[in-house]
């Protein structure tokens, strides 16, 4: 049974980041810490104020800035009058905040009790009851901020995480931040210039929501107006983090200049140390040159996430590679085990553009394969599983490359990723077949819904973009199946379309466990675990980050106990192979 959850002894804050430009700011105290919330306060585009009396023995940083003009420094004790006589014109005189850096020249008590009266945002130094704000241990880098709070529990631990967390992002990402945000405000000045309705555009505060990824039609038109902000909304969500730290101006420009009436422009590529460049695109005439080497092409799947999944065989592929065409979902960990001089071609696949983004990949793929060159085309789990695999060997036959064209398999998300959360697929007494169906046909169309069997467990993939309407065809008769059922009682012959049978279809009962999981294996894993009942609203609240998956039947609540109350369960994170205490051990044991 479920061990019912315990109120934490801690609270959390609503973190924020204030525009702080122009804003006075009261520092009181003169030592050390008083200088760096004066630092602090220019940084942000603030005046600092300095209260401490003419007696003080003032830190040589705060009498630098002294001399320098940027802190004002008044040479009197705090007085109450302070509060509403510093401030700026434009709100009556009040100051915005007041940092108390020391007690020994003042009652911090005192002055909290009257900015809280006020409703001015004080801090007060280690004592976190008289506080109604903190400062965060930040990193900055250009218009990148990070910052990183224990609330009280640890400042240290807080700094210490800051650093590890800096020093695992790539260089010049705060550069990048700055480049994609010029973009992005020129693609919504000429797209409003044009009159186009502006895409959502989320603050940083909201994670993804559940229609970043939902289905658009090539045929769309409204859609199509808004491309290009679609086209940056997917760069900056799905490329690793190094390729977008390596985006240069000509990147950007591409951006920009990307989907003006429907064409496309070449896929930049990540090369050496990171380094951009124009997509790898040999001439595809050079087989009638003088090239003698052959070409090949390796379509190999990279499993669901995690680069400890991939097989030896498309290891080695990657390893031997000249040029690797990946799906967008590819992660960063499998992208990483290619040599840094092979270039690496992103998809540009977003709702919308998958066939033309397709095809881009195809022709690069036959380009360089009759150039001679050995080109990865790296899928996402397994290529033949829901991968349009079939359909790009079928591609290459018919341009000649089929005796050059290699399939190598990869661990699918369909039965890996239940494993990851805990969910067995088959298991005695629970569920005894396992059927595994897309949530969304070509162009867009749905497919039969499978019926109901107790010991069945069904796994949905490309189906959280409308899972609205796939638990509706799960729980509820579709028009055809009414229609069916209606012909069969007044005796007309339907089954030319197979409707007679699919009306006597079993209907999913609402109360029928399910679980979404999304990014299994992966460092950002997410498990919702609820019912059909409620998981259209669970993913409404929760967001969907793809690539994600639907699981139904008993076997998800095989080795899980719901909490009674409670309508969903979210579980983030993934330690699934966290085998380096097993491993370290083993391998100094042979040595």
């Amino acid at each position: 049974m479920a061990q019912p959850q315990s109120s934490p002894s801690y609270h959390t804050s609503l973190l924020t980041a204030l525009d702080c430009r122009s804003h006075i700011h009261l520092v009181i105290g003169s030592n050390p810490l008083a200088a760096a919330r004066c630092g602090q306060s220019i940084s942000a585009g603030a005046t600092p104020i300095l209260i401490a009396p003419a007696a003080a023995e003032l830190h040589y940083g705060l009498q630098q800035r002294i001399d320098a003009g940027e802190v004002k420094w008044l040479q009197k004790p705090f007085e109450d009058a302070d509060l509403s006589t510093l401030g700026r014109e434009e709100v009556d005189h009040v100051v915005d905040a007041v940092f108390v850096t020391s007690g020994t020249s003042c009652d911090p008590a005192h002055i909290s009790a009257l900015c809280r009266r006020k409703r001015i945002p004080v801090n007060v130094v280690d004592s976190p009851h008289l506080c109604t704000f903190s400062l965060l241990s930040t990193h900055t880098d250009g218009p990148l901020q990070i910052g990183v709070t224990t609330n009280g529990r640890g400042c240290k631990l807080a700094s210490r995480i800051r650093r590890e967390v800096a020093a695992s992002l790539p260089k010049d990402l705060g550069a990048a931040c700055a480049r994609l945000g010029d973009v992005r405000r020129r693609i919504r000045q000429e797209d409003v210039a044009a009159q186009h309705a502006v895409a959502d555009d989320l603050d940083d505060s909201v994670d993804q929501s559940a229609s970043f990824n939902r289905l658009v039609l090539e045929a769309d038109l409204d859609a199509a107006k808004n491309r290009r902000m679609r086209w940056l909304s997917q760069v900056c969500e799905y490329w690793p983090l190094k390729r977008l730290a390596a985006i240069t101006d000509a990147d950007a420009e591409a951006v920009l200049s990307a989907y003006p009436g429907g064409g496309s422009l070449p896929t930049a590529t990540t090369t050496d140390a990171g380094q951009t460049s124009p997509a790898h695109n040999p001439n595809p005439n050079s087989v009638h040159g003088g090239s003698t080497k052959k070409g090949r092409i390796i379509l190999a799947g990279s499993g669901p996430g995690h680069p400890d999944l991939l097989t030896r065989a498309t290891h080695r592929a990657i390893l031997a590679a000249d040029l690797v065409l990946a799906d967008k979902l590819v992660p960063q960990g499998v992208l990483d085990l290619v040599p840094r001089r092979t270039p690496v071609t992103i998809a540009r696949k977003f709702p919308g553009n998958a066939d033309a983004a397709q095809e881009e990949l195809h022709e690069a793929a036959i380009a360089a394969a009759r150039s001679g060159l050995t080109v990865v085309r790296l899928k996402q789990g397994d290529p033949f599983l829901y991968g349009r695999g079939g359909e790009e060997v079928e591609r290459f036959r018919a341009a000649g490359l089929g005796a050059a064209t290699t399939v190598l398999p990869g661990v699918t998300s369909a039965l890996s990723a239940p494993l990851f959360a805990g969910v067995p697929p088959t298991q005695r007494d629970v569920a005894d077949q396992v059927l595994i169906c897309t949530g969304t046909g070509k162009k867009g169309k749905p497919p039969a819904p499978p019926g109901y069997r107790d010991a069945r467990t069904v796994v949905f993939l490309m189906a959280l973009h409308r899972i609205s309407g796939l638990v509706a065809e799960l729980t509820e008769r579709t028009e055809q199946e009414v229609a069916a059922t209606a012909a069969a009682a007044d005796g007309q012959d339907s089954s030319a379309d197979g409707s007679s049978q699919q009306h006597k279809r079993r209907l999913w009962p609402r109360s029928t466990p399910c679980a979404v999981i999304e990014r299994a294996s992966c460092p950002d894993q997410k498990v919702i675990r609820t019912t059909l009942a409620h998981v259209v609203e669970a993913i409404e609240q929760e967001g969907s980050r793809p690539p994600g998956l639907l699981v139904v039947g008993k076997a998800c609540e095989a080795l899980y106990t719901p909490g009674k109350g409670r309508s969903w369960v979210v579980e983030d994170g993934f330690k699934g192979l966290d085998l380096d205490e097993l491993v370290t051990p083993g391998m100094a044991a042979l040595a």
